[in-house]
């Protein structure tokens, strides 16, 4: 997720690909851009900086987010979950004593968790840092992680880690979970995760990373905000408007893509049909072939861009032509 300062000039979070996020937009700054994911801003003063007629609309789910934000005349920050965010601009654009935003012509989702929720330990993100069983992004999630341990059973918790964490050793990870109820707090789940991986698995990485995630994943309902997300931040685009997808793991990246090749089809049609008759266009023109990643020199000075994808697209006029993207 983007990154920035707070405003004690504590690291809050580094952002990612800047310079490639700034370029994107600059056919769009003189409109607004939807941050869906604002974190500490990182990317939203970028913008603002570089791009004197641009707007942004921050959206984050998580109150401490809002409560750091920083200030310019240009921005707004709200509370909310950027899977509704066409009912979140709707009533701003409703409310006469906000500032006259221009049309939406850009929107920016840096998926994932910042530095500043992995570092604060009672957020429980964290395998390396004591503290609650929390995980959640922010109030509107329905559990907290202490809850999904204490309820599931081993099928689901299974199902999770394998699904959301591509976790090979799902199954006997989940029961040793249930084995060890009432879990404590974080350091208690990722020493329970760890005897439960064979000794070799623990060499590459730490072993509860994958389990982790899920765990995150799955309080958060984070893979159905992001396809809502997508849908909602898509249709708000007029034409010429663009959307940027910075994905952290192969989960979102696979739905970031699927997305965004469905929406620059020429034809929806089955492909044993020999003549097009569904006469449809393409919705979206795709400006990232490849997924751009971090050079070698920002993962140097921020090692948590290493896994960073980023994914474009353009919004189009009904009958503009679409570009496939390569596999």
């Amino acid at each position: 997720m983007d990154q920035t300062r707070s405003s004690h000039n504590d690291p809050y979070h580094e952002p990612v690909l800047r310079t490639e996020v700034v370029e994107l937009f600059a056919p769009v700054a003189d409109g607004t851009i939807v941050d869906g994911t604002f974190g500490g801003g990182g990317h939203a003063m970028a913008l603002l900086e570089a791009h004197p007629t641009a707007w942004v609309l921050g959206i984050d789910r998580d109150p401490d987010a809002i409560a750091n934000a920083p200030s310019h005349r240009r921005l707004k920050v709200v509370n909310g979950n950027f899977a509704d965010v066409a009912s979140i601009v709707e009533s701003l654009r409703s409310h006469e004593h906000e500032p006259p935003f221009p049309p939406v012509r850009g929107v920016l989702l840096d998926l994932g968790i910042s530095s500043h929720q992995v570092d604060t330990a009672r957020r429980g993100f964290s395998y390396h840092r004591t503290g609650p069983l929390d995980m959640r992004m922010g109030p509107d999630a329905e559990r907290d992680a202490a809850q999904l341990l204490a309820e599931a059973d081993v099928g689901e918790l299974t199902r999770i880690f394998r699904t959301y964490g591509e976790e090979r050793f799902a199954r006997r990870i989940a029961q040793a979970i249930v084995r060890a109820r009432p879990l404590r707090d974080t350091t208690h789940l990722a020493s329970v995760v760890a005897e439960a991986v064979p000794a070799p698995a623990r060499r590459a990485a730490h072993p509860a990373r994958r389990v982790f995630q899920a765990i995150r994943i799955a309080v958060n309902a984070e893979l159905d905000a992001l396809e809502r997300g997508l849908d909602a931040g898509i249709d708000l685009l007029p034409g010429g408007g663009r959307i940027v997808v910075i994905a952290y793991h192969s989960l979102e990246d696979r739905i970031v893509k699927a997305r965004f090749v469905t929406g620059a089809r020429t034809c929806t049609c089955p492909p044993d049909l020999p003549v097009c008759a569904c006469g449809a266009t393409p919705e979206l023109k795709i400006l990232t072939k490849r997924p751009l990643r971090p050079s070698e020199a920002e993962i140097a000075t921020n090692p948590r861009a290493r896994s960073a994808r980023l994914r474009a697209a353009e919004k189009l006029h009904a009958g503009a032509s679409g570009v496939e993207e390569s596999p």
